[in-house]
């Protein structure tokens, strides 16, 4: 056998070994966002879970800045062996369109893995908002516009998206309030200093249910148990006005099918770990179903997605550099 066929045929045999040990030490997962978010909060209680199913410890590093690309991209450098992976949210499908000069491909530099959760958002506004229902905010705002302001966490996080996709789907502009973070947005609109916001159930659920904020509407398809009396925009007629804050786990481009089969098995595990879903549904967030968590529908989910947001995104104008 020729000397390049017999190194070829050596280093297919150690990556078939190394597949089959996988995985032999801890198992890195990247969450490009800060610690203690939502967004961690799912990454560390989905990494405690795959650890029972894989008998390795799983665990969580931030790696914050640039709206989350920082860490993204190391991931898509990180070496292709399964023990670094990356937990990220619905940006990883809005990325591409808001970002110019973006360091990382979402659909070729990752290997999907599968889903993991799914929570919907929620349109609240300060409790003395002068719109006591959902067709009245609508009208309020088209009626308004830009004396209306609508405060989100700085342009790609979830609430900027969603207030975007509220804005088009109504055909009007509100005055936009950026901040860092949902933290001090929340803050703000129990002290009646902003109008308006939309926000992820996980984060509002709280407030709400203590009075401190108006809720007007869910944005999923149906009414969530954690507010039974809130309805969807759908029942209110806006059904393009849809939009959830989805979480799915990805390892670099090149990464094994053998390890990223076994990643995915854990994942599926996980989702299905009584702990996991105690806690998910503490935080009014859907674990994914055993056929989600799998890579075939992260692929599906994460194009379909990309796609829907693009031409929203170019609409609106707003761009990250």
């Amino acid at each position: 056998m020729r000397p390049v066929l017999v190194a070829a045929a050596l280093s297919l045999g150690a990556v078939a070994a190394s597949a089959q040990d996988y995985p032999a030490r801890s198992i890195h997962v990247i969450v490009p966002y800060s610690a203690g978010g939502p967004t961690d909060t799912i990454a560390r209680l989905t990494a405690d879970a795959m650890s029972k199913h894989l008998g390795q410890q799983v665990v969580v590093e931030n790696v914050t800045g640039a709206g989350g690309t920082i860490g993204t991209r190391n991931v898509a450098d990180a070496e292709p062996d399964g023990y670094t992976i990356l937990v990220h949210h619905v940006g990883m499908s809005t990325a591409p369109s808001l970002y110019r000069q973006l360091p990382f491909n979402a659909t070729e530099d990752f290997a999907p893995i599968g889903l993991i959760s799914d929570a919907a958002m929620t349109v609240v506004a300060r409790t003395d908002f002068p719109a006591g229902s959902f067709a009245e905010l609508a009208a309020h705002i088209k009626e308004q516009g830009m004396d209306v302001t609508y405060a989100h966490a700085g342009i790609g996080a979830a609430s900027h998206l969603c207030g975007t996709l509220f804005m088009s789907t109504l055909g009007t502009k509100m005055t936009t309030v950026p901040y860092k973070g949902n933290g001090p947005i929340l803050t703000d609109l129990i002290g009646k200093q902003v109008d308006l916001t939309c926000d992820q159930i996980t984060n509002t659920v709280g407030p709400i249910n203590d009075g401190q904020v108006k809720a007007y509407a869910i944005t999923s398809p149906e009414r969530s148990s954690h507010l039974p009396d809130l309805p969807t925009t759908a029942e209110e007629g806006l059904e393009s006005f849809q939009v959830s804050v989805w979480h799915g786990a990805y390892a670099p481009a090149g990464t094994p099918p053998e390890v990223v089969a076994k990643l995915s098995e854990a994942l599926q595990a996980a989702m299905q770990d009584p702990t996991l879903i105690e806690r998910f549904g503490q935080l009014a967030t859907t674990p994914a179903s055993p056929a989600q968590a799998m890579p075939e529908a992260l692929h599906a989910k994460l194009d379909s997605e990309i796609n829907r947001w693009k031409p929203i995104i170019e609409a609106a104008g707003e761009f990250a550099d």
